[in-house]
């Protein structure tokens, strides 16, 4: 039932309310204008800003460089000052892919990597799985033993893997009954023994990130998928693996992106590339390029054609997982 003193406090009621309702900065209030909504869409960037300054400085800043020379003739002589540089456009380009070596060192690489990828998350996912099925003491050993294997520098890992499977002093061909068999002196073999030394160093990023996030599935999905009758095969095909998809996706691209630019294994151990170049791989080649034989413009060419190769593989990576529907 409304009562006289139930109408006289309605407007003030109502005053309130709409008053509250103005108010900048409570619940419920108008939404920030134009220029308020303009300075906190900057506000990000200005936390950026420095991060951007060093990361323009030490990539975009090298990659201009690089570009730039690719498109110059810029040989020893323009480096000396006894001749002008010149710009010839896309000349170092059709020379570089008329060549039928380069042909050949981006096949070789191309395989090589991939061959690489696939043998270090392989190695990595696995060991990781073992990770959460071990006690307490051998997860131990076997995390200090790939932490070690990660912190060894690659000249000498390399060194000690040749030492290894030396022909002469060499520990794995007198256990395997080999004699003075000779893993460099073959081109399949000299790459299977570079990529077995490339996992050796790599698995152990791909471990510890894919145990970590193991260790973040929560014990209560893995129980039910047990409980269900599914094999381990099948708990990783069907469980993990799916709500890993982010994590695997940052080891595939770091893995993709370090083992296509592999260098010091391949040079430290084939010598340089390998009899008649037979293991060369793309980072060796411009190496040779641009410093052995002092054509720096094809070398920066080759390094531009690394770059952009990466960056296809990388984004065709991401869309497929975005076509598939996968929040990265």
């Amino acid at each position: 039932m409304t009562t006289p003193d139930t109408l006289a406090e309605r407007p003030g009621r109502a005053a309130v309310t709409t008053a509250a309702r103005r108010a900048p900065g409570r619940r419920g209030g108008p939404t920030a204008g134009p220029a308020t909504r303009g300075r906190a869409g900057w506000t990000p960037w200005l936390y950026l800003a420095p991060a951007l300054a060093v990361l323009g400085a030490l990539l975009v800043y090298p990659i201009w460089q690089l570009g730039l020379i690719s498109f110059l003739e810029y040989t020893q002589a323009q480096v000396s000052g006894g001749q002008p540089t010149s710009f010839v456009g896309l000349d170092n380009y059709t020379e570089l892919f008329a060549d039928p070596q380069f042909r050949q060192v981006l096949l070789a690489t191309v395989l090589f990597a991939a061959a690489c990828v696939v043998s270090t998350l392989a190695t990595g996912c696995a060991l990781a799985v073992l990770l959460t099925r071990v006690r307490a003491v051998p997860r131990l050993a076997l995390m200090l033993a790939a932490l070690g294997a990660w912190a060894t520098p690659a000249v000498t890992g390399s060194t000690v893997w040749l030492f290894l499977f030396d022909p002469d002093f060499g520990p794995v061909n007198r256990v395997l009954g080999l004699g003075d068999h000779s893993w460099t002196y073959g081109r399949l073999s000299a790459f299977a023994l570079v990529l077995l030394e490339v996992v050796w160093c790599s698995f152990p990023f791909v471990m510890v990130t894919v145990y970590a996030g193991i260790r973040a599935v929560p014990s209560e999905v893995l129980e039910a998928a047990a409980l269900d009758g599914a094999s381990q095969w099948r708990i990783w095909r069907s469980v993990l693996a799916p709500m890993l998809r982010p994590i695997l996706v940052v080891v595939t691209i770091q893995s993709v992106i370090w083992d296509f630019k592999v260098f010091t294994q391949i040079y430290v151990m084939t010598g340089g590339g390998g009899i008649a170049g037979q293991n060369l791989v793309l980072n060796v080649y411009a190496y040779q390029k641009a410093f052995a034989a002092s054509q720096y413009s094809l070398g920066s060419a080759i390094g531009v054609v690394m770059l952009v190769l990466l960056l296809a593989v990388t984004l065709v990576y991401l869309r497929l997982l975005r076509r598939q529907g996968e929040e990265l």
